[in-house]
C-alpha cells in the first residue's frame, strides 16, 4: 500500500471525504495538518534603495511588515502594518513572492512597492529609525530578514525551469 497504490480503508477515507461539505473538509484537514504562523512583508522601494526600519523586537535592521490576523488577507495586513509602523498608506499591489520556512512553520507572503519620490517616513508603533539601504548592503539583520531578502534575490533571477525526471 502506498499514496500510489492507496488501500481499500485509504480509498474509503477519500471517497467519504470527497462528499463532506466545504466547511466540514476543511475543519478535517485543519485538525490533520501542522499549523503556521504567517506573516507578510513590504519591499518598499525608492531610487534603487529598500526602506529598512530599527524595531524594538528585531536585531538591526528589518523590512515593514508583521503577522496576519486572524481572518486577515495578506494584503490588508502590509498595508496595517506599514501604516502603523511607517505612517504610509500603501496599495500593496499583487503579492511579489512568498518564503516557506518548514522548520519554524512560518511563511512570509512579500509586496514590492515602488515609490516614485521619497516618501516622508514617521517612524511609530515598535519602529524606532529608518534608513534606504541598496539590497547588498544589508549586513546588520536577524535570521527572519536574512530569509525574507535570500528570497528577494532569487526572485530577481531568471527562474531555473522544472523538468520531467526519469
Amino acid at each position: 500500500m502506498s499514496h500510489a497504490r492507496p488501500g481499500p480503508l485509504r480509498r474509503l477515507g477519500l471517497t467519504l471525504f470527497r462528499w463532506l461539505p466545504t466547511g466540514p473538509s476543511y475543519r478535517l484537514v485543519r485538525l490533520t495538518t501542522p499549523t503556521f504562523s504567517v506573516g507578510a512583508i513590504a519591499l518598499i522601494e525608492y531610487d534603487g534603495k529598500l526602506l529598512a526600519l530599527r524595531q524594538t523586537h528585531r536585531h538591526g535592521v528589518s523590512l515593514p511588515g508583521g503577522l496576519i490576523d486572524r481572518g486577515e488577507r495578506p494584503e490588508r495586513t502590509v498595508a496595517r502594518e506599514v501604516l502603523e509602523e511607517t505612517g504610509l498608506r500603501i496599495d500593496p499591489g499583487d503579492s511579489f513572492a512568498t518564503v516557506f520556512e518548514p522548520s519554524l512553520r512560518h511563511i512570509d507572503v512579500i509586496f514590492r512597492v515602488v515609490c516614485e519620490r521619497e516618501p516622508v517616513i514617521q517612524v511609530a508603533s515598535e519602529a524606532t529609525g529608518h534608513d534606504w539601504l541598496p539590497l547588498d548592503e544589508w549586513w546588520d539583520i536577524d535570521s527572519a530578514t536574512a530569509r525574507i531578502l535570500a528570497t528577494v534575490r532569487a526572485a530577481r533571477r531568471v527562474p531555473r525551469p522544472g523538468r520531467v525526471l526519469d
